[in-house]
């Protein structure tokens, strides 16, 4: 069998961020979240709760879903790397956690508008979603094979700029083709194609079988092209596994800049997962948007997560990560204390004229600053963590990295769903991601630039 050349492997590793960017970009935040969320609150509000409670209602059941997920994720990816380092063998890892993906998203076709499966739809959702993020642990753990360490941040940009234009452009075939806005049509006046049923919500539910149907068509490069490297080793068990995550977690005190590295991400990824989690659900619970409006929105922060990501490449390249990585967390800092500050009718305490489309064009521009920086933050993070990878066992070093983002996976969720029960808030809800964001900062400031790589 002809070799595969290394452009073609890295073309290859590219297409999964194609691949599973519509999870993120459709499901999670944009089109099956904010529907999920409208529908729970049409629930609670038929329990007697008023539109305000129910909202916070709807909110809470997200962020609960949301951290057994992180929960799910935290323990077992970095397992599995350990396993999978043993002999090389990753494909049919991503076999299996790419047939998750494809289950969990296709069966969101049958949620119901009415809300009778809402927790049967949770379940699903969050099956897919943690097939997408074990593979994500495998994919960029193959990031010091494709690229020598001066261009590792050039190629993770690309890499997830490469991916936002594929959830971009899945965005905005979804938008303009199928999901219905209360008038029946889409956003260009189309009805739905194939006998959709627009009351029904069949348009709009079609989001999950699409995404399932995008992963499977554009993982195919990935096969074809990315190839297992096998090194020598019979495999390990599940216990062998978790020994060998403990003896890595233990070797940490000796790794004082990688140990300060994976607290500061764990801290900041967790709230920029928290942004993504709950972007679409807080336009639609607080600021009344239909889902079109929501797609819309998700189409500016996925064409500047495409560009920014790309000049966030560059700029890795140049500078290196970390100030990067500084810069990214300041302005999202600043989005958040905006989203925490206005509603329909006040910013920042200041009364609004009635029917003001000033917060509408202002989260527009949050749009846009979450997916830029967004897309900055994560490529940068990967690459700073190529400099502290331990070379000869890279998926485990990266199990370590998935560990430090998802392990906690459930601190933003659950803030965010403990304070908005507390403050009976969706708006307020959020807050805790700005202390998330601030505690990273923080702590990265005694993170070696150039790593500790061994």
């Amino acid at each position: 069998m002809a070799e595969v050349s290394q452009r073609k492997r890295v073309w290859g590793w590219f297409f999964f961020d194609w691949a599973s960017q519509p999870y993120h970009t459709l499901l999670v935040t944009f089109i099956f979240g904010p529907f999920f969320a409208a529908v729970a609150t049409q629930v609670f509000m038929e329990t007697g709760l008023a539109e305000d409670a129910a909202d916070a209602a709807a909110q809470s059941l997200w962020a609960n879903a949301m951290t057994y997920i992180g929960i799910t994720i935290g323990i077992c990816a970095p397992i599995l790397g350990a396993m999978a380092d043993t002999n090389g063998r990753k494909r049919p890892w991503m076999l299996a956690f790419s047939a998750m993906v494809v289950i969990g998203a296709g069966g969101l076709w049958f949620m119901d508008p009415l809300g009778s499966n809402l927790f049967l739809m949770l379940a699903l959702f969050g099956f897919g979603f943690i097939g997408a993020e074990f593979a994500l642990v495998f994919v960029n753990s193959q990031l010091p094979e494709l690229s020598a360490d001066e261009d590792a941040g050039k190629l993770s940009g690309s890499g997830f700029a490469f991916g936002y234009l594929g959830g971009l452009i899945a965005l905005i075939l979804m938008l303009l083709f199928f999901v219905e806005q209360s008038s029946g049509v889409t956003v260009i006046g189309l009805g739905l194609p194939f006998g959709l049923d627009a009351d029904a919500r069949e348009g709009t539910r079609l989001a999950g079988p699409f995404v399932a149907l995008w992963y499977a068509v554009f993982m195919i490069p990935f096969f074809m092209w990315v190839k297992d490297r096998p090194v020598s080793g019979a495999g390990r068990s599940v216990g062998e596994a978790l020994g060998s995550v403990w003896t890595a977690i233990k070797r940490l005190k000796s790794r004082g800049s990688l140990a300060r590295f994976l607290l500061s991400s764990m801290l900041f990824r967790d709230a920029l997962n928290g942004l993504y989690m709950f972007g679409g659900v807080y336009a639609t619970l607080v600021l009344n948007w239909e889902i079109t409006q929501v797609g819309i929105f998700g189409i500016v922060g996925a064409a500047s997560a495409a560009v920014f990501s790309w000049i966030g490449g560059q700029l890795d390249h140049r500078f290196g990560p970390r100030p990067v990585i500084f810069g990214a967390i300041l302005v999202l800092v600043g989005v958040c204390l905006v989203v925490v500050n206005m509603s329909r009718e006040t910013l920042f305490g200041v009364a609004l004229a009635e029917g003001s489309g000033l917060p509408d064009a202002i989260f527009f521009g949050c749009g846009a600053l979450i997916g830029g920086m967004g897309g900055i933050l994560q490529a940068a993070s990967r690459t700073l963590m190529v400099r502290h990878t331990d070379l000869a066992n890279p998926t485990e070093s990266f199990g370590l990295y998935g560990l430090s983002g998802r392990a906690t996976a459930f601190i933003a969720p659950a803030l965010i769903g403990l304070v908005t029960d507390a403050t009976g808030s969706a708006r307020l809800g959020v807050s805790p991601l700005i202390a998330l964001f601030l505690m990273g900062f923080v702590i990265l400031i005694w993170v070696r630039p150039e790593g500790d790589q061994t």
